[in-house]
């Protein structure tokens, strides 16, 4: 078992500051928002608001995620934490759905059949969501920056890694974020034709449209969630590259199946049954094995790797699990 953990310590620390500007360009958004949805009266402005404040408390179970998941193996969790991060950002998900979803969708019914309207100073709207859209920015930036450097790390489309990335902290921020940008742009458009219409009901239909939006949103990280927590296979990228590792070990002559799990975020476990070169003594050959899983390991994604040898009528390497396209 590895005393420490074996994750990539530059690529957790980058997913670590990618969360923390979001919460602090959340929170500066959400106290703004408040103001502003105080000050008009504005439906759209009141579902911004509860957006941003979910989008603050998400960030608080996102860094809660990537702290505990980022914990190595020990006696009680042999495999290491890393499935923690994908329970918390499920809470995360769960509270955007409620916090933000739910509210803004009840609000802007309330307010289209109440009729409500909101006061003349649009001004003060429009600044806010200017700076709003700022400071979402600088965060929406930084998860790209993080998000490109990556895919090309892993020769991945940019959109596909975004949404299969086994790093559900990433994929929680950005997903957060374009649906903020997105939801400014559908704010400032209903209270927009508001004053151009003097008709209060393009603001509310803007605060609906706005909670559909979060709730398409935490429906795709609640999901993407459930499949890692539940065992998420590799990818057939990945899949092939861990069998062409193991093919390369000097003692192996040929791989007859591989069975990869994801653990936590670009954590994998590695299932193996292989046939060894020679025919050595059964001793032998349980020293040789544990030997080959150890160099496996030394590979900062294997967490843990169990290695078998094959029966003679044993299927061949062409069994190979669900194929996803997780990196």
């Amino acid at each position: 078992m590895k005393s420490a953990p074996k994750s990539d310590h530059v690529e957790g620390d980058e997913s670590l500051r990618t969360v923390v500007i979001a919460f602090v360009a959340n929170l500066g958004v959400a106290i703004a928002k408040t103001f502003a949805a105080v000050f008009t009266g504005s439906a759209s402005m009141v579902a911004e608001a509860a957006h941003s404040w979910a989008d603050t408390g998400n960030e608080i179970f996102l860094l809660v995620a990537n702290r505990r998941g980022s914990r190595g193996p020990d006696d009680r969790r042999p495999l290491g934490y890393g499935r923690e991060t994908y329970f918390w950002s499920t809470l995360a998900a769960v509270g955007l759905f409620v916090a933000g979803a739910a509210v803004s969708v009840w609000h802007g019914i309330t307010s289209l059949f109440a009729g409500e309207s909101s006061s003349e100073n649009y001004l003060v709207a429009y600044v806010v969501l200017g700076i709003a859209f700022l400071l979402e920015g600088v965060s929406f930036l930084q998860s790209v920056r993080q998000i490109r450097g990556e895919a090309a790390e892993y020769h991945r489309d940019f959109l596909d890694y975004a949404l299969e990335t086994s790093d559900p902290t990433l994929r929680a921020v950005f997903a957060e974020d374009s649906a903020a940008l997105i939801g400014i742009v559908i704010a400032g458009a209903g209270i927009g034709l508001h004053q151009l219409t003097g008709n209060a009901a393009f603001d509310a239909i803007g605060s609906i449209l706005v909670g559909i939006l979060l709730g398409i949103v935490a429906f795709v990280l609640i999901d993407r969630n459930r499949r890692f927590l539940t065992g998420e296979p590799g990818s057939r990228a990945l899949w092939n590259a861990v069998v062409q590792r193991i093919e390369q070990l000097p003692e192996v002559a040929s791989v007859r199946f591989v069975r990869i799990e994801f653990v936590g975020p670009k954590q994998i476990y590695v299932v193996a049954s292989v046939d060894l070169v020679g025919d050595f003594a059964e001793s032998r050959i349980a020293h040789t094995l544990r030997r080959l899983e150890r160099e496996l390991e030394t590979n900062r994604a294997v967490v843990d790797a169990v290695l078998t040898v094959a029966e003679p009528d044993e299927g061949d390497i062409g069994d190979v699990n669900a194929v996803g396209h997780q990196s």
